[in-house]
């Protein structure tokens, strides 16, 4: 007789082009068809996941799932990082972006992400936290990233706001470079002006797997990425470089490893976590090593590396 676990999915009904709305009873049937018995919360206005995840996680359901794009995972995963029993999570991707989604190998398409969550493997992730707030694949500051408000959802990653700036560059000419103290115990201190820094947990950032390549989930560091001031000519020829991942070796680039990053500025600089408004600086950036177990293709472990 089939042994039956108890599952919260929380969703986006917006998320997408609101493929979950329509799936939602194929989901469920497949879910309850590999012994998943399981519940859901549809969210209705910003934050709702946060408040769905602390919920789940205190009435002891043996795992959440995912349902959304990259918006919807940093809410859950800010509702779960404070709790001591955190229950594994399961990611159906069904966003318009799924960086970490597609970091850790999980499919896009709904049938093969849910068999992957029946088949019950899990690895543990390391977390960001960047003061009160967490993040799982990646923070960033600098006046490329406070572009990111100002366009579609669709273009929220650092780098895909990247890719599309190259192609409207009459709007580079607001770019503007920010003074700032990095303070970090691998590297001492840097303190210059910068166009943006990146703190990477993963390496796929954007769509794009070349901006960190070493970047990894279970390693306990972050990989952090200072684009130093550059003129428009020069970050388009770093934008370049970044999308072969070759930029390490230019001279406006630092790249290092770290487990705390501080980071202090006498401007007004906003934040940026897994796509979404993050608050201001300053900011302490730390990691908390393997904090959370997310469901992964046992025989495919290795993408996530």
């Amino acid at each position: 007789m089939m042994s039956y676990k108890r599952a919260r999915l929380i969703y986006n009904p917006t998320s997408g082009r609101e493929e979950i709305k329509r799936r939602l009873p194929d989901i469920l049937q497949r879910l309850e068809q590999g012994g998943i018995e399981t519940s859901c919360h549809a969210t209705s206005c910003e934050g709702d996941a946060t408040i769905a995840a602390k919920d789940a996680a205190d009435r002891g359901f043996d795992m959440i799932i995912a349902a959304g794009g990259d918006g919807t995972l940093y809410e859950i995963i800010n509702g779960l990082a404070e709790k001591e029993a955190r229950p594994p999570l399961g990611i159906l991707p069904l966003g318009t972006t799924n960086d970490f989604a597609r970091a850790l190998g999980i499919p896009k398409h709904w049938e093969y992400a849910i068999d992957l969550i029946t088949q019950q493997y899990t690895v543990p992730i390391d977390l960001g936290r960047a003061n009160q707030r967490y993040f799982i694949n990646i923070a960033g500051g600098g006046s490329l990233t406070e572009l990111t408000y100002e366009v579609p959802s669709k273009l929220k990653t650092m780098i895909g706001q990247l890719a599309y700036y190259m192609k409207g560059l009459e709007k580079m000419t607001r770019l503007r470079p920010t003074e700032l103290k990095l303070q970090a115990k691998e590297i001492g201190e840097i303190h210059e002006e910068i166009m943006l820094f990146l703190i990477c947990n993963s390496n796929s950032v954007g769509g794009f797997e070349k901006l960190a390549p070493e970047a990894q989930l279970d390693d306990g560091m972050f990989d952090v990425v200072v684009l130093k001031k550059c003129n428009l000519a020069e970050f388009i020829r770093i934008a370049s470089l970044a999308l072969r991942g070759e930029h390490f070796n230019d001279p406006h680039v630092v790249h290092f490893k770290t487990k705390e990053l501080m980071v202090t500025t006498p401007d007004y600089v906003q934040l940026n976590l897994d796509g979404e408004y993050g608050g201001t600086l300053p900011c302490t950036f730390t990691v908390l090593p393997s904090h959370l177990r997310i469901f992964v293709d046992e025989a495919g472990e290795s993408k996530y590396r």
